[in-house]
């Protein structure tokens, strides 16, 4: 799979590939998709990418126009990875990597009011139910101008899910990924 920037500042250039299979890239169609229903609302918005993996997606959103961008991840050629893109795409200069636990960022505050959670962890382990629990739990993350954007297989949706601040808003499906749009509610 070729990954790419689609628009913005860094429209086409080519991202690189983590070298092995412990991340799996979003479909372009799927990213096209995301940032269609985003639309201008990532402009100078704070972005953060948990369980990063290549960085597509909150390098994505610097191009679109983004002014920050946390990437949270804990493989180490990940880690690496994001950063050879960024610089590659010269938006290195609005991002933070950090090698840790989405989790342990989770457990504690926020460094920061963060417009959009983009949240794709690996799929089948019930880690994306994990995190929003976390981000339930935590209300030092409540913030109801935050959406978090949650990528899964469908096979992975769990229809009648209950949290205490959390409200699912919307989702779709394109072919074998969902992505599902939540927001903090009653605050």
């Amino acid at each position: 799979m070729s990954l790419r920037v689609i628009a913005g500042s860094a429209r086409s250039r080519k991202l690189k590939a983590v070298p092995s299979n412990s991340t799996r890239p979003i479909m372009d169609r799927v990213k096209e998709a995301l940032f269609s229903i985003i639309g201008a609302q990532i402009r100078n918005a704070a972005f953060l990418d948990l369980f990063a993996g290549t960085g597509s997606v909150g390098i994505e959103a610097l191009s679109r126009g983004a002014s920050h961008a946390l990437f949270v991840e804990t493989d180490r050629a990940a880690t690496h990875t994001i950063r050879e893109n960024l610089r590659h795409t010269k938006l290195a200069d609005k991002a933070l990597v950090i090698r840790r636990s989405a989790f342990s960022i989770l457990d504690s505050a926020p460094d920061r009011h963060y417009d959009f959670i983009f949240v794709a962890p690996p799929q089948y382990r019930g880690m994306w139910l994990k995190t929003l629990r976390a981000l339930d739990n935590n209300r030092a993350w409540h913030d109801a101008g935050c959406l978090i954007i949650v990528q899964i297989d469908p096979k992975e949706h769990e229809p009648a899910l209950a949290f205490t601040r959390l409200r699912l808003v919307d989702q779709r499906v394109y072919g074998r990924t969902m992505l599902q749009f939540w927001r903090f509610a009653d605050l």
